[in-house]
């Protein structure tokens, strides 16, 4: 991985001082100078007034809805508002007519971009390059702090293995190494290099396990033992943490029976006291109030109480803070050192972004960012990354010098809100580029639209008309998935096939005999294994964003060649969730044994010799993590260790030599997992530990050496203590999660 510096965030300075990975210490703690600047300020505030600065409300209206509040000293934060003049005199209320002249903390749901949209998380992830996710996460702080916002509640770092659950979209996949490099990569991003008006507060969300929500229905329980907290879920917010994260927030969810943001073990225990997080907690929206609705407590004065005792500084609209607190003081149900912590962590974030000497901004200024052509041109670089090519009997790429003639088709084809995806609610779909738009520019006069289906779940019987245009081009280009709206928060399903009749269209399509070639836009992975016979080729494309028609036409005519890999496993049926490749190995792993067709009429019963698989399935997804195929081919070979035994402390050094041997350049994502045989308890069968994204011209190879820590061996064991256990240890290096062969080596 290459070396690159992290944050260190005090008295206004961000100081390089580790390297992308695993980092050793925590880069948030402010400089003495901060620390007696938030003690001087907190030292003159009123009890009323420390209160005031825990309460975050969502803007709506004229700004004179909430003056007297702010005078009052009443708000700390609001979030949801993006019109600079109106943050402008939000921060002049409050420093020039305020008693203590202390800012707002502006903060609004920058997930994926701002204006320019990024391809969602998750197609981010699918491209395995933190640099390239570190410049979006830039692009985005770029043009949001333009406008006043300061805070985004960005990344989400929750570990998802269920596609039903819509909030898959937002984050980086089922991969808790992959999760982890994705999160320092958008901290770096969101929080920059130099400490100035265009840094934004990273807020790593949602803490913890809410990625987990049983059956994959949104807000649901989830029932996490702490191996497992410590394990998977927790490591990258804990790498977030290290890379200088400056917020946090807790989650909907409650595991095992306690709600997050009450929860005392993840946000005090580990959080601010193993971690040493000094930054500020908020709640997410109204999650304190909605632990009543949990029956964690009985009224808000119940909950403001627990949240406050857990380590949450920040109320996300519940007002159970600014309504209770100052009464709880008073009859000695918390006391005021507690609230003098919160106010700390909030005070020291607004010194630390420079809100005290750069309250306001230049609103020209600010338009002049949006959409400017380099931020664009990085949204075209991510979203041709992101695409995945999941099959090619060799039709792709097209040969723009041949085609005369190209029919587009589909409910994706020129869906320009849709094609953003879920939290893009600063996307102009003026601005979008959708493939049809990007098509017709590239190919005046040869491109037929025919949509075929208005939306996605469009029902149709027949479809003369698009096949009467089929049987008339050289190349049929066929854009389905899902809209923007049925992924994201609040959206899960239970049936992941393509919705409406867009299977249906397909197959009419192929019936024609002209080559079909699908691309698949949507939050999710969906279930596509039924329309893989019905195309030539298909691409799948997690809502690519701004310049997602521009980065496909490359794609699809052979100018970038796709290197995207899965960052999630693609069922074959909803009925294998959750199925995610770093389970755990079982007492009878499957082996390939009889499947339902195979079982004879009056079969006796038994389990005998039976794995763990289905019978009417087995046992094996559609297609693998980290799985993507390039126009060229890629081979592996030479692949050695540099010992066969290492001690605790050694650095495994990976040789092998990567061939392209293709006829044309492409990227290849160098991956290696490792297997732990045995251990205190059961270990996963594989466990990423290294991607290394390589380029190679046709007919190149190269030498390539990873180097992988030991330490990244550990984990908690059986004793509750994170170490490395010494045993026989199997490594691969291969291009997906699914391929290569094994290499031992063993840790004394």
């Amino acid at each position: 991985m290459k070396q690159i510096r992290t944050l260190c965030l005090a008295a206004g300075l961000l100081l390089a001082v580790s390297c992308r990975g695993p980092k050793t210490d925590s880069t948030i703690g402010a400089s003495s100078d901060t620390e007696r600047r938030v003690e001087s300020l907190l030292s003159r505030m009123t009890l009323a007034e420390k209160i005031g600065q825990m309460n975050q409300v969502s803007a709506g209206g004229d700004v004179s809805n909430y003056a007297d509040a702010l005078r009052k000293g009443q708000i700390g934060s609001i979030l949801n508002e993006v019109d600079p003049a109106k943050i402008n005199e939000y921060q002049r209320i409050c420093l020039e007519e305020s008693r203590l002249g202390i800012p707002l903390l502006v903060a609004r749901d920058v997930i994926h971009g701002f204006h320019t949209v990024f391809p969602i998380p998750l197609g981010l992830a699918a491209t395995f390059d933190p640099d390239l996710v570190e410049e979006g996460a830039r692009t985005a702080a770029l043009e949001a702090t333009a406008q006043g916002v300061r805070w985004t509640f960005s990344p989400m770092l929750d570990i998802a293995r269920d596609p039903r659950w819509g909030r898959i979209a937002e984050g980086s996949g089922e991969d808790t190494y992959l999760d982890a490099r994705m999160a320092e990569a958008m901290v770096y991003g969101y929080q920059g290099r130099q400490a100035d008006s265009t840094s934004m507060a990273a807020c790593i969300k949602h803490f913890v396990g809410y990625g987990a929500a049983e059956g994959g229905r949104d807000y649901n329980s989830t029932f996490l033992t702490e191996r497992q907290l410590r394990n998977v879920y927790l490591p990258p917010f804990e790498a977030a943490v290290k890379a200088g994260a400056l917020t946090l927030m807790t989650s909907f969810n409650d595991n095992d029976g306690v709600p997050s943001t009450g929860n005392t073990f993840v946000v005090k225990d580990v959080l601010r006291g193993e971690w040493g997080f000094d930054g500020l907690v908020v709640t997410d929206w109204n999650s304190m109030g909605e632990m009543i609705a949990h029956g964690f407590g009985t009224d808000r004065k119940d909950v403001a109480r627990k949240a406050l005792e857990a380590g949450v500084d920040m109320d996300m609209m519940t007002y159970g803070f600014l309504s209770h607190l100052e009464e709880l003081v008073k009859t000695g149900a918390v006391k005021e050192s507690a609230i003098d912590d919160a106010v700390r962590n909030i005070l020291r974030v607004k010194v630390l972004l420079g809100l005290f000497e750069h309250p306001y901004v230049d609103v020209e200024k600010g338009v002049a960012v949006q959409y400017a052509p380099e931020h664009l041109a990085a949204a075209q670089r991510s979203a041709e990354e992101s695409v995945i090519l999941l099959k090619n009997d060799g039709v792709l790429p097209l040969k723009a010098a041949t085609v005369r003639s190209i029919l587009v088709t589909g409910p994706m084809a020129d869906a320009p809100h849709d094609q953003l995806g879920t939290w893009a609610f600063d996307g102009d779909k003026g601005h979008t580029v959708t493939p049809l738009k990007a098509l017709r520019e590239r190919f005046p006069g040869k491109v037929t639209f025919v949509p075929g289906l208005r939306y996605s779940r469009e029902k149709r019987n027949a479809f003369q008309d698009v096949v009467a245009a089929a049987r008339r081009a050289d190349v049929v280009l066929v854009f389905l998935g899902e809209e923007a709206i049925l992924s994201g928060e609040a959206h899960s399903l239970a049936d992941l096939n393509l919705k409406g009749s867009q299977s249906e269209l397909l197959a009419a399509l192929k019936a024609t005999g002209k080559p079909v070639v699908a691309t698949v836009m949507a939050g999710r992975p969906l279930t596509v294994e039924r329309d893989l016979p019905n195309c030539n080729a298909l691409l799948y494309a997690f809502h690519p964003g701004t310049m997602g028609g521009p980065a496909l036409a490359n794609l699809l005519f052979g100018d970038v060649n796709p290197s995207g890999k899965t960052p999630v496993t693609f069922l074959r049926t909803v009925g294998q969730a959750p199925l995610y490749y770093s389970h755990n190995m079982t007492g009878r792993p499957y082996n390939g044994e009889t499947l339902i067709d195979d079982i004879g009429m009056e079969a006796g019963q038994t389990s005998l010799g039976n794995t763990s698989y289905y019978l009417d399935y087995g046992a094996y997804p559609l297609f693998p993590f980290g799985y993507g195929l390039s126009y060229t081919q890629f081979a592996y070979s030479g692949i050695v260790l540099d010992k066969a035994v290492y001690g605790k402390d050694d650095e495994i050094k990976v040789s092998l030599t990567l061939s392209n041997t293709g006829n044309c350049d492409g990227t290849e994502v160098v991956q290696v997992y490792v297997r732990d045989l045995v251990g205190s308890v059961t270990r996963p069968v594989k466990e990423l530990k290294s991607f290394e994204r390589v380029s190679l011209k046709a007919g190149e190879s190269r030498d390539l050496e990873i180097r992988i820590p030991v330490s990244e061996l550990a984990f908690y064991g059986l004793d509750g203590v994170k170490k490395v256990e010494p045993g026989d240890f199997q490594l691969w290096v291969a291009g997906d999660s699914a391929s290569g062969d094994p290499v031992p080596f063993t840790v004394q």
